[in-house]
This record gives C-alpha cells, structure tokens and sequence, in this order.
C-alpha cells in the first residue's frame, strides 16, 4: 500500500493512492482534514466489518451509517484520546444483540484503523437499529 502527499498551497495537500484516487485534505478548513480523515477510516473500515459479519450471519441489512465522534487532548500535539463509533444499521428482523456483537468483534478484533488507535486511545461503540 502506497499513498503520497502533495502540497498545494498553503496547509492543501493532496494524496494520491497507488491506484490514481485522489483525497484533497486541507488544515484551514477547506476540505477534510488528515484528523477527519483518520476518523473517516474508522467509521469506514469498522462499517465494512459490521456489514460483512452481519451478512455472513444471513441478517438481511439494508443500511449501515457510523458517526464516529472524537475529542482531542488540549495540547499540541492534539491526539484524539477518546473516539466512539455509533452504528445505526437498518434492515428486516434485526436483533440489537447480533448487531452489538458485530459492532464488538469489529472494534476489538477486525478494524485495523480502530486497532492501530486503540493503543493509545478509549475507542467505544454503540449501536441502534432502524427497523424497515
């Protein structure tokens, strides 16, 4: 896996994958910044992992969202200290215990993003079901 950055201007860089995809981030608010996009990776992978455990289990989703919230120490550097996942996954005849246990399984043994944070910061999830 390869990404490289590029300055643009500014506190603008854009990243590059090894595929061609581009990510503008931005430090002055102009577009995600690499902070966001480090929460980005943790709602997006840890989602991935809900979906495919709960479709191996044969649970008939239809929606997965995950709005990861962060607080950031007061210092530089401002690592994050605390992040919580909260899973809102839609379908027919979900059980909560199946859709926690997924939520579980991703954040403590899956998700490399939240794996690679846990080491030095309070990751928790929670988890509701939107019934369709």
């Amino acid at each position: 896996m390869k990404i490289s950055t590029q300055w643009q201007q500014k506190q603008r860089f854009i990243a590059t994958t090894a595929k061609g995809d581009k990510i503008v981030m931005d430090g002055d608010g102009g577009a995600p910044s690499p902070m966001e996009l480090m929460l980005a990776a943790v709602g997006g992978c840890s989602s991935i992992d809900v979906v495919m455990i709960l479709q191996k289990g044969r649970h008939d989703i239809t929606d997965c969202c995950c709005e990861v919230v962060a607080e950031r120490a007061d210092a530089v550097p401002a690592v994050f200290t605390k992040i919580n996942a909260h899973y809102i996954v839609s379908g027919k005849d979900l059980k909560l215990a199946a859709v926690e246990r997924a939520c579980e399984l991703s954040i403590e043994k899956y998700c490399s993003a939240a794996l690679m944070l846990n080491k030095s910061v309070e990751i928790n999830f929670s988890c509701e079901i939107n019934a369709n």
